[in-house]
C-alpha cells in the first residue's frame, strides 16, 4: 500500500502550456479542439474534465443548479463543416461589413432587448486573433460579475505563479521532543480520500505514509501533533458569511471542508477546517503505526524547519481548469491568496484584491473602475466590465501568452461539461461551439467565454446584466446571445 501511496505524489508533470505554445495561430488551434469537445483531450488540456472535476453531479457555486442531462452531441460533420475556409453555408450571407460586425449587431441588439435580462445589459464581442472589437454596448461599464470574475482570478494566478506551480503541504519537526507540525500551504486540492477529485494532487494519505516512514527510520513511534495554518491572514469567513457555497478560507483544509463525498456544488461545510484536517492526518498516522497522543493543537512551525515529508497540489493549470469548469469558489479564493503571496501582499481578501488588480494591469488590460473584492464572485462588491473580460480572454488566446491558456481550456463546453452541460445542449447548433464561464447571483446574470463562428474565427464575448426578474429566463436569454455569436456569418 505504501508504494501505491508514494506513487500518487510522484506523477511526472506534463508541461501542457509548452505543448500548446507551439500553435502559430491560437484561433485555429482552439477551433480544432472545440470540434472534439465531446471527448476531452490531454494535450489541450482538459485536465479538469479528464479527472472528473466536471462531474455529472450538481455543479457550480452560488449559481448553477442541476439540470437535465444533455442529449447526444451533434455529429462531427455538422461541427467541422463550420470551421475553416470555404465552409459551405446553407443560406447566402447577407451583405455586411467585411468583419461581420454589421450582421452581429443586427443579431444581438434584439436579443439584448429581452426583458428577461433585467434593466441593465452590457456586452462585448472581440476577434481574439486580431483584437478587433466586433460589437459592444456599455463595454467599459463596471458591473457586478458574479462568478465570471473567476476568469480574472485565473488570469492573475497564472501570471503570478505560472501554470506548473504546485503548492506544498508539509510536516516538520516541532519545537519539543516528539512533536511534529502539519503545515498548511493553502492547497485547495488537498484531500483525505484515497482518490482525490482532481487526480494527482495534495494527499494526506501520501503525506501520512511518508511521515510515518521518516519517523520510524528515526526510531520514533509516538508523537504529539500540531498544525500551522498561519500562512493566510485576516478573516477566514467570506464577507457573505456562513454559506454552503464556500468553506472558511484557511491555509489548511482537506476536501474543501466537505463532510460528504461531494466534489463540487453547495453543501454545508465544517466550521473548523484546519482542525478537521489535522485530526484526519492524525488518524492516518495511527493507521500506519504512529501513535498520536492528545488532540491536535495549533502550533507555529519553526522558520527554516526541514520537512519530514511533503505532498504537492495539482499544478496551478489544473486548479484553474477545475475552478472554471465547476465554478469552484474554494479554489478561487485559494488562487487569489497565492496571487497575493507571489506579489508580496498579505494572503487575505484585501491583499488578494491588490495583487489581482496589479497583475491584470500588468497584463495590459484596462482595470479602471474594477474591483476584485474576492476571487470567487460571491460578493456584490466585485466590479468588472464586459470589455475587461473579453480583453483577458483575448490575452489567453495570444500565442505569445501560453501561460494563460488554461483560462480557455478550463471554460465549460456548452452541452457537455461543468456548469454549461445542460445549456445550449442536445440539438442546439451551438452545442460544443461555446465555451463560457457562467455567473449568477440574485438579480445578476452573466456569461463570458469564446465561440467558434461560422467562418472559423474564435471570438471572445461577455454579457453582463443586472436586475433580472429571475435566473431561468436570464440564462436562456444569455444562451441565445452566445449562440447568435456562433451563428452569425
Amino acid at each position: 500500500m505504501c508504494d501505491r501511496e508514494r506513487g500518487w505524489s510522484e506523477v511526472p508533470l506534463v508541461k501542457t502550456w509548452q505543448l500548446i505554445a507551439g500553435s502559430a495561430v491560437a484561433g485555429l488551434a482552439l477551433s480544432v479542439a472545440v470540434a472534439a469537445a465531446a471527448g476531452p483531450w490531454d494535450s489541450g488540456q482538459r485536465k479538469a474534465e479528464r479527472v472528473s472535476a466536471a462531474s455529472w453531479g450538481r455543479t457550480g457555486g452560488a449559481d448553477h443548479g442541476a439540470g437535465p442531462l444533455p442529449q447526444a452531441a451533434p455529429s462531427a460533420p455538422g461541427v467541422l463543416g463550420a470551421i475553416g475556409p470555404g465552409a459551405p453555408r446553407t443560406q447566402p450571407a447577407a451583405p455586411q461589413a467585411a468583419d461581420g460586425s454589421e450582421g452581429l449587431a443586427a443579431a444581438l441588439k434584439p436579443l439584448l432587448a429581452d426583458s428577461a435580462l433585467g434593466t441593465v445589459r452590457t456586452a462585448s464581442v472581440v476577434d481574439t486573433a486580431t483584437g478587433q472589437v466586433l460589437f459592444e454596448t456599455g463595454a467599459s461599464d463596471p458591473m457586478t460579475p458574479a462568478s465570471t470574475i473567476k476568469i480574472a482570478t485565473a488570469a492573475a494566478a497564472l501570471a503570478a505563479l505560472g501554470p506548473e506551480h504546485r503548492i506544498r503541504t508539509t510536516v516538520v519537526p516541532g519545537a519539543g521532543p516528539g512533536q511534529i507540525v502539519l503545515v498548511g500551504g493553502g492547497d485547495p486540492s488537498l484531500t483525505a480520500k484515497k482518490k482525490g477529485p482532481a487526480g494527482a494532487g495534495g494527499s494526506l494519505i501520501v503525506l501520512a505514509a511518508d511521515t510515518a516512514r521518516a519517523l520510524k527510520a528515526a526510531g520514533t513511534d509516538t508523537v504529539t501533533l500540531g498544525y500551522d495554518d498561519s500562512l493566510y491572514t485576516g478573516p477566514v469567513r467570506h464577507p457573505i458569511g456562513d454559506n454552503p457555497n464556500i468553506a472558511p478560507v484557511t491555509a489548511l483544509t482537506a476536501d474543501e471542508g466537505r463532510p460528504d463525498d461531494s466534489a463540487s456544488g453547495p453543501v454545508e461545510r465544517t466550521e473548523t477546517p484546519s482542525e478537521d484536517a489535522a485530526r484526519a492526518f492524525g488518524t492516518l498516522l495511527a493507521e500506519r503505526g504512529i501513535k498520536v497522543t492528545g488532540e491536535p493543537a495549533r502550533a507555529k512551525a519553526a522558520a527554516g524547519a526541514q520537512p519530514l515529508a511533503a505532498t504537492l497540489s495539482t499544478p496551478v493549470a489544473g486548479l484553474v481548469e477545475r475552478m472554471l469548469t465547476n465554478s469552484d469558489n474554494d479554489i478561487a479564493e485559494a488562487l487569489a491568496r497565492h496571487t497575493a503571496l507571489a506579489s508580496g501582499q498579505p494572503a487575505s481578501f484585501e491583499g488578494a484584491e491588490k495583487a489581482v488588480t496589479a497583475r491584470l494591469a500588468a497584463l495590459g488590460v484596462d482595470v479602471a473602475g474594477s474591483r476584485f473584492a474576492d476571487g470567487s464572485g460571491l460578493g456584490r462588491a466585485d466590479k468588472v466590465s464586459a470589455g475587461l473580460l473579453t480583453g483577458l480572454l483575448t490575452k489567453a488566446a495570444d500565442p505569445q501568452r501560453p501561460e494563460l491558456r488554461p483560462v480557455l481550456t478550463g471554460l465549460p463546453v456548452a452541452g457537455f461539461t461543468g456548469t454549461l452541460r445542460a445549456r445550449n445542449a442536445g440539438t442546439s447548433p451551438a452545442a460544443g461551439l461555446i465555451r463560457a464561464k457562467t455567473g449568477t447571483l440574485t438579480g445578476v446574470n452573466s456569461l463570458a467565454g469564446t465561440v467558434v463562428d461560422r467562418s472559423g474565427r474564435v471570438l471572445a464575448f461577455a454579457f453582463l446584466t443586472a436586475n433580472s426578474p429571475g435566473p431561468e429566463g436570464a440564462e436562456r436569454a444569455l444562451d441565445r446571445l452566445a449562440a447568435a455569436v456562433a451563428a452569425t456569418p
